[in-house]
C-alpha cells in the first residue's frame, strides 16, 4: 500500500545555527564537514518528512564551497525533495551563511549538494517512497535535473562495477 501523494512544499525543511569554535579550524573557518553534516541533517528531516519515517542516507553528490563559513556566522541549510523513484528520492539542500555583523546583509550561498536517500521500515529494508507532486515550473525543472544525475550516478557505478569485474 503507498501514501498518498505529497507536494514538494509539504517536506521542505530549513535549519539554521550559529557556528562556534568548536566548528571551526585554526584560521577560523568552518570545516567542510560540519556543514557536510549540517547538509545531511537538513536533507535526512526533509525525506524523512516526506516519507513519514526514517531515510538513510544513500549518496551525496559533489560538494563544492564557493565561499568559507566563520566562527560566529549563521548558517543555514534549506532541502527540499526534487524527484522520487519506486524506493528512492533525491533531496536538494542549499547551504547559505549570514556574517554574525553583518544582520542587514543578504545571505551569501556557501554550497548546494544533492542527496539520495533510502526510506527504511523497522527491518531496516527499503519501503516504497510516496509520490511527488509538482507544484512550480521550478519543481518541474528539479525534476528533469534530478533525472539527469540519476543517469549519471547509475551510470558510473555500472562502469566502475564492469571495471571492477574485467580484472
Amino acid at each position: 500500500m503507498t501514501a498518498d501523494p505529497r507536494p514538494t512544499s509539504y517536506s521542505r525543511v530549513t535549519l539554521a545555527r550559529i557556528m562556534d569554535v568548536g566548528d571551526a579550524n585554526l584560521l577560523g573557518n568552518v570545516h567542510g564537514g560540519v556543514i557536510m553534516k549540517a547538509v545531511d541533517d537538513t536533507g535526512g528531516a526533509c525525506a524523512a518528512r516526506h516519507c513519514r519515517g526514517p531515510a538513510v542516507t544513500a549518496a551525496m553528490d559533489e560538494m563544492v564551497f564557493e565561499e568559507p563559513v566563520r566562527v560566529g556566522d549563521i548558517l543555514t541549510t534549506r532541502a527540499m525533495v526534487n524527484w522520487v523513484g519506486r524506493t528512492s528520492l533525491e533531496v536538494g539542500v542549499r547551504v547559505t551563511a549570514q556574517r554574525w555583523n553583518d544582520a542587514g546583509e543578504a545571505e551569501h550561498r556557501v554550497a548546494s549538494a544533492y542527496l539520495v536517500f533510502v526510506p527504511i521500515g523497522p527491518d531496516e529494508r527499503p519501503l516504497q517512497v510516496p509520490e511527488l507532486v509538482l507544484e512550480s515550473e521550478d519543481d518541474e525543472r528539479r525534476w528533469r535535473e534530478a533525472e539527469i544525475r540519476r543517469q549519471h550516478r547509475l551510470a558510473k557505478r555500472d562502469e566502475i562495477r564492469q571495471g571492477r569485474a574485467a580484472r
